[in-house]
């Protein structure tokens, strides 16, 4: 069942979205991306005479509520984009009244999932390694159907439309599908089109094929590294996984961040794309800082703002940004390409002193788009570049979900996909 096929007149649907947006200090939305991008599905179901109950998580609650994680920050801009009275659940575990009350044509918000541990389906406070763990996780497992029973037993039928949390086997994002049958359940409007997109960049590859890999660590990116290696033309690495490489060569690099256990994967790398015969694009030169304050994102008064080699940091500054010659590189190894992915920042973005190198990426992807690449931009961090830059419109299509994003395009199977589809 697709949701362009299912007629919401007369029913409720729950739906669960990806509503993990950006605030500021005072609980403002900075980024709204991911909320404008659920509006299609669940006008879809307004406008069809339905209603719609939306769950959501926020950030890392680990299972308690905490009042800077609460989805009711958000409630009114909800409304405002949407259109329609949107109410609010303080329990997403005991909205079962709010969800009687809910009249069609109206939506109702919950209350952070993630504030009950089954969402995500860990134990707490018991360690992997204690004998006891293994019944503890055997419990919580039990303890998560009935989570995603009494959520699903709010509605008449499921959307997925939480590309961001596809990846994951939660309460909401696969295990809710059980409880619903065939006819009932469906993917949503977003998730679609998030499928379609990652279909485009491994199953439909137009040469030549361009990664950009930014962010910190080589750890968090290798599974994915690897595998585009045996896929692209060309793999850009950048940010701060620019000094654990330059760090495996034997370079000096000031107090730049670095993986130090990561040396051997960094060479290995280099390595795989030699025998692959990708070209690897790595900085050769960087931004660097003795006085950046990452809780203000900003440079301390009287710092030192410097261009230097990446692998020739001086001792007291840290690597920030990819440099000039650095830049030019990138731009021109993006130049020409048919399909791009760009998933990881090349500096530390957020701070405006440092934002040249991300830029020098984003302009060539939006020069490469119009000349008809393909162009796909994954990760939070991405996202935010892209619309910092005000390049949203210019890229081929921006990606909700990163770590989704990534793993989709490792090849590995989406829960939240696969419970849709029975699987």
């Amino acid at each position: 069942m697709t949701i362009n096929e299912f007629n919401f007149a007369g029913k409720k649907a729950i739906v669960r979205v990806d509503f993990n947006v950006p605030l500021d200090e005072n609980g403002k939305i900075t980024d709204d991306t991911r909320i404008r991008g659920a509006l299609p599905t669940l006008k879809k179901i307004l406008a069809d005479g339905g209603a719609t109950i939306i769950m959501s998580h926020m950030g890392k609650p680990k299972g308690k509520v905490d009042a800077k994680k609460s989805l009711g920050q958000i409630r009114e801009a909800v409304e405002k984009a949407l259109g329609v009275p949107v109410a609010f659940a303080p329990d997403c575990a005991k909205a079962a009244d709010a969800a009687k009350a809910l009249k069609m044509g109206e939506a109702l918000l919950l209350e952070n999932l993630r504030f009950y541990p089954e969402e995500e389906g860990k134990p707490v406070g018991i360690d992997k390694a204690d004998p006891a763990y293994d019944e503890a996780k055997k419990a919580m497992k039990a303890s998560q159907k009935e989570f995603a029973k009494t959520l699903a037993s709010y509605a008449d039928c499921y959307v997925m439309d939480a590309f961001g949390t596809a990846h994951r086997k939660h309460a909401s994002t696969a295990v809710i599908a059980d409880y619903f049958d065939a006819d009932n359940k469906m993917l949503g409007l977003l998730m679609e089109k998030e499928v379609q997109a990652v279909d485009a960049v491994l199953s439909n590859i137009k040469r030549p094929f361009v990664a950009i890999m930014g962010g910190s660590k080589v750890s968090s990116k290798i599974g994915i590294i690897e595998n585009l290696l045996g896929k692209v033309d060309k793999l850009i690495l950048c940010g701060g996984m620019t000094y654990t490489f330059a760090k495996a060569h034997n370079g000096e690099i000031g107090d730049s961040i670095v993986e130090l256990d990561k040396l051997d994967v960094a060479l290995g790398v280099e390595e795989l794309a030699k025998k692959n015969g990708v070209e690897l694009v790595l900085g050769s030169d960087c931004t660097a800082t003795n006085g950046l304050d990452f809780g203000t994102m900003s440079v301390k008064e009287g710092a030192q703002i410097i261009n230097c080699p990446a692998n020739n940091v001086p001792a007291g500054f840290e690597g920030v940004d990819a440099g000039p010659e650095s830049q030019k590189a990138f731009a021109e190894a993006i130049k020409g390409a048919k399909t791009i992915l760009w998933n990881g920042p090349a500096g530390v973005f957020e701070c405006d002193a440092f934002t040249a190198g991300s830029r020098a990426i984003g302009d060539a992807i939006a020069e490469a788009t119009k000349n008809g690449a393909f162009s796909l931009i994954g990760g939070g961090d991405s996202v935010a570049c892209v619309n910092k830059f005000g390049l949203a419109d210019q890229v081929s299509y921006i990606s909700t979900g990163g770590g989704a994003l990534l793993e989709a395009i490792e090849g590995k199977v989406l829960p939240g996909v696969a419970a849709i589809k029975g699987e």
